[in-house]
């Protein structure tokens, strides 16, 4: 995998990207609480970072298709330096702070997106797979250490921190510029139709095919309730911590568990079996996950808690990359980014609205009934989405179909064969059932 030089340059500069955002994230919270002493607007500084998905991701990820893949991705890190050199100004209003912090986040989805459909042009076959399990465990890694270190630098300077920011996009986009090949773009101006239209085809192909339906649906349902314990672990450490554990010591704990869980997993579930025995596996571990969160529901100590949440980020990780790789298989390449902008959305908004209910149950609750609770009805919806899993013929349908749409050439006219704005030959975005694109984890 790591032989394509393509690949170590998109890796390296993702990963520089990734915890460059994570120590701004602890160095604006610590900013905007410096300024206003108020815990809501610096919670505010944090969440404001989701706001370009939740308002506008798949929109914004349809962008990444209009232009080659390299200048989106280049571009989009160079935009990011700049507004973080313009954010570490010393004394700058916390208006201003987040004003800039939401312009800079604008370019993630398309840049994501950008990343998310190359990936499948560097990587082939198995590949693919261990890559894409590779690139989610980095991910979940440069969260804990761009959280540790961020925070540490940043309370000695916050504007150091976010300089360090500007230095990793630098250097990313300096990465991506010199190592990757210039590729035209998948969406040239003859085919391209209004943008929302293009942003609703992404959604048509993902919810319209039954085997990319059936994928959003394992995936979307592991999000629901992966995140709960993370999202409730500082009144869980709180309410529950006992004995030599401190409450910080326990939330830090609860907070970090699913990420190290996912990372072991990934790591080691693509590196221990080949790729039948991960596609059968993938079924048995999306079960898995929300059912060994269910124990919860005896009060278990803040750090049993810990463990369970991080063999249920270990299961999540293990099913997440053969889920990938399966929808990067059977998804034309014209609908990659939308359809990445479609997942990513989803995935934000759903987990937000899991730790928004069961916080609110947890009001009125017990916090481990209701996570274990909430767990149990996960058990039984993901036991539904595997009984309704496509059988193999047809998913081995959906990659031929999806590989016949990539090697057509494109449509003569500016909206297709059947005018509908579709790319790569693909006359409907779900004709015949048999279009896929990849999940994100």
């Amino acid at each position: 995998m790591f032989a394509q030089h393509e690949f170590r340059a998109v890796f390296v500069a993702g990963a520089l990207s990734w915890v460059g955002d994570y120590v701004a994230k602890a160095a604006v919270t610590l900013l905007v609480y410096q300024q206003t002493r108020s815990v809501a607007l610096s919670a505010a500084a944090f969440a404001v970072s989701f706001l370009p998905w939740l308002l506008g991701g798949p929109v914004l990820a349809a962008l990444a298709e209009r232009y080659p893949y390299r200048r989106v991705m280049v571009a989009c890190d160079l935009i990011r330096m700049a507004l973080m050199v313009l954010i570490a100004i010393p004394s700058l209003p916390y208006q201003v702070v987040l004003v800039l912090i939401f312009a800079a986040t604008l370019a993630n989805p398309p840049s994501q997106a950008a990343k998310s459909a190359l990936i499948p042009q560097l990587l082939t076959g198995d590949r693919l797979v261990v890559g894409l399990s590779v690139n989610g465990s980095v991910g979940q890694a440069a969260q804990v250490v761009g959280y540790v270190f961020g925070a540490a630098v940043a309370a000695i300077n916050p504007e150091v921190a976010l300089l360090f920011n500007a230095a990793t996009f630098g250097l990313s986009a300096l990465l991506v510029r010199l190592g990757v090949r210039d590729r035209p773009a998948v969406m040239n101006p003859a085919h391209r139709s209004h943008l929302l239209r293009e942003t609703r085809q992404g959604f048509g192909i993902v919810f319209r095919t039954p085997v990319l339906r059936a994928i959003a649906v394992l995936v979307f349902s592991a999000m629901l309730f992966s995140i709960v314990p993370e999202g409730l672990a500082a009144a869980w450490a709180n309410d529950e911590s006992r004995g030599a554990v401190s409450a910080g010591t326990a939330q830090a704990a609860i907070m970090v568990a699913n990420p190290v869980g996912f990372i072991l997993g990934g790591l080691l579930v693509s590196r221990l079996f080949g790729p039948t025995r991960r596609l059968k596996l993938m079924r048995p571990l999306a079960v898995l996950a929300p059912l060994v969160l269910v124990p919860v529901l005896l009060d278990p100590p803040p750090l049993v808690v810990a463990l369970l949440a991080a063999l249920c980020g270990f299961a999540v990780a293990g099913m997440m990359p053969m889920a990938n790789g399966l929808f990067v298989q059977a998804l034309p390449n014209g609908f990659r980014a939308r359809a990445f902008g479609v997942m990513a959305t989803g995935v934000q908004v759903i987990q937000g609205f899991a730790v928004l209910v069961t916080g609110v149950l947890a009001e009125r609750f017990p916090i481990p009934i209701v996570v274990g609770v909430w767990s149990a009805a996960g058990v039984v919806l993901m036991v539904v989405a595997t009984l309704r899993w496509p059988d193999r013929q047809t998913v081995d349908d959906a990659i031929t179909a999806a590989s016949t749409a990539n090697a057509d050439p494109p449509p003569s006219g500016p909206d297709g064969p059947a005018g509908d704005g579709s790319v790569g030959g693909t006359a409907d975005p779900h004709a015949g059932d048999g279009h896929r694109r990849h999940a994100v984890t």
